[in-house]
C-alpha cells in the first residue's frame, strides 16, 4: 500500500486506540473509531480523523461525558426526543438513527431529535444508516460553532446548520445528498489549513465585506450562505428543527466548540426515516430512481462537461476506489497524527495492523 493510504480497519482501530486511551469504554470507541474512519473513506476527509486532536482537547477539558445515560425525554408512536447526556456526537446519533429506523417500520415515518449531542462528523453517515434499511434518511444538524451571520447583519448567531439526504437506488448509486447551508463546511477550512492552501474567494468575508483566503486567518470572519438570503433562511430553518425544536443550543447559545473545549455544547440534530414499503413496492421505487438517475446523467451536456454528477456519486466512487487501495492522508496530517500517537502513548497510524 502507498506510504500516505490506510485501509479503512487501520484508521478505524487507530481511532478508537486513541479513544480508549482517552477514556472511551471501548465498545464505545470502536463506534467512533467506525464512524470517524467511514468520513474518510468516503471522503469527507473535514470530519474524520482530522478532528481527533481536538475531540482529544475537549475530553481532556471535560467537555464531553465518557459515560453518558442517554435517555428519551419525549416519545410518540413515530417520533421522539434523545438526551444524549453530553456524549461523543457520533453515539448521539447513531442511536437516534437505530430509534428512527425501528420507529418507521412501525409507523412509515419516524422523526428523532437530539439535544445535549457533540459534533457527530459528515451529515450523510447519519442519513445513509436508514437508506440501508430501505428507508430514505434525512438529517439536520445546527453547526458546533457559529461562523455566519444573519443577512445583512454582523452578528455571530448561524452557523454551517447541515442537511443530507439518502435515498436507496437498485442498480445506480444511490442519491446522496450532504451539504452545508454555507458555501463550504468549516470542515473544508480546516483542511485546507492542514494542507498549506488557500480558500478561493466566495468561500469567506470579513465584517467589511473583503473576501478571505488565508485559512489561518478566519477569526472575525464570516462565511457566506449558499444562494445569498435563500441560504440565510434555509440556514436558520434548518437550525429551528435540529436546535430550537429539541431545546438545543441555537444562535447565541450555540458553543464554540473549536475555542471552548470545557462547556456543554448542547449540540442538537434530528434524523427523520421513511420506510419505502409504507409507500409501495420497494424495488419498483429503487428502480424508478434509477431511471431519474440515468435520465439526469444521460442528458445534453454544456461545451466542456465531461460527466453530470448526480448528489453523492462521487463521494460512491472515492469510497469504491478506498476499499480497493486505500484511504489516501496528506503527510502534513499523518505527521499530525504521529504527534498525537506519541504524546498519548499509543501505536501511530502506520504502526496499527490492519485486519
Amino acid at each position: 500500500m502507498h506510504a500516505n493510504r490506510v485501509s479503512f480497519s487501520q484508521l478505524k482501530q487507530f481511532i478508537a486506540n486513541a479513544m480508549i486511551k482517552l477514556g472511551l469504554p471501548p465498545d464505545d470507541a470502536l463506534k467512533v473509531g467506525h464512524i470517524m474512519a467511514e468520513a474518510d473513506l468516503q471522503g469527507s476527509d473535514g470530519h474524520g480523523v482530522i478532528r481527533l486532536p481536538s475531540y482529544a482537547k475537549r475530553i481532556k477539558a471535560g467537555g464531553i461525558n465518557l459515560k453518558p445515560s442517554m435517555k428519551l425525554v419525549k416519545e410518540k408512536a413515530g417520533m421522539a426526543v434523545l438526551d444524549g447526556d453530553n456524549a461523543m456526537g457520533h453515539l448521539v446519533m447513531k442511536h437516534a438513527a437505530e430509534i428512527a429506523i425501528e420507529k418507521a417500520k412501525n409507523c412509515g415515518i419516524a422523526w428523532v431529535g437530539s439535544r445535549f449531542s457533540n459534533h457527530a462528523g459528515p451529515a450523510s453517515i447519519y442519513a445513509r444508516m436508514p437508506m440501508e434499511k430501505n428507508m430514505i434518511g434525512i438529517y439536520f444538524a445546527v453547526g458546533g460553532a457559529n461562523h455566519t451571520s444573519p443577512w445583512g447583519g454582523l452578528d455571530m448567531l448561524l452557523s454551517t446548520n447541515p442537511i443530507a439526504i439518502a435515498v436507496p437506488a437498485k442498480n445506480e448509486p444511490p442519491m446522496v445528498l450532504d451539504m452545508a447551508t454555507t458555501v463550504t463546511s468549516y470542515g473544508k477550512i480546516k483542511v485546507k489549513a492542514q494542507k498549506g492552501e488557500s480558500m478561493p474567494e466566495g468561500w469567506m468575508i470579513d465584517e467589511n465585506g473583503a473576501p478571505i483566503t488565508d485559512p489561518h486567518k478566519t477569526d472575525g470572519g464570516i462565511m457566506l450562505p449558499i444562494g445569498g438570503y435563500k441560504g440565510y433562511g434555509l440556514q436558520l430553518m434548518v437550525g429551528v428543527l435540529a436546535g430550537t425544536l429539541n431545546a438545543a443550543a441555537m444562535g447565541s447559545s450555540v458553543i464554540d466548540g473549536n475555542a471552548d473545549f470545557a462547556s456543554k455544547s448542547n449540540t442538537g440534530q434530528a434524523i427523520l426515516a421513511i420506510d419505502l414499503d409504507a409507500f409501495g413496492d420497494v424495488d419498483e421505487f429503487k428502480l424508478r430512481v434509477d431511471q431519474l438517475s440515468r435520465e439526469m446523467r444521460e442528458g445534453k451536456k454544456m461545451p466542456n462537461v465531461k460527466r453530470i454528477w448526480l448528489p453523492g456519486e462521487q463521494s460512491y466512487e472515492k469510497r469504491k476506489s478506498y476499499e480497493r487501495d486505500g484511504i489516501e492522508l496528506h503527510p502534513n496530517l499523518i505527521a499530525q497524527l504521529d504527534e498525537f500517537a506519541q504524546a498519548h502513548q499509543i501505536p501511530t497510524l502506520m504502526q496499527t495492523p490492519s485486519f
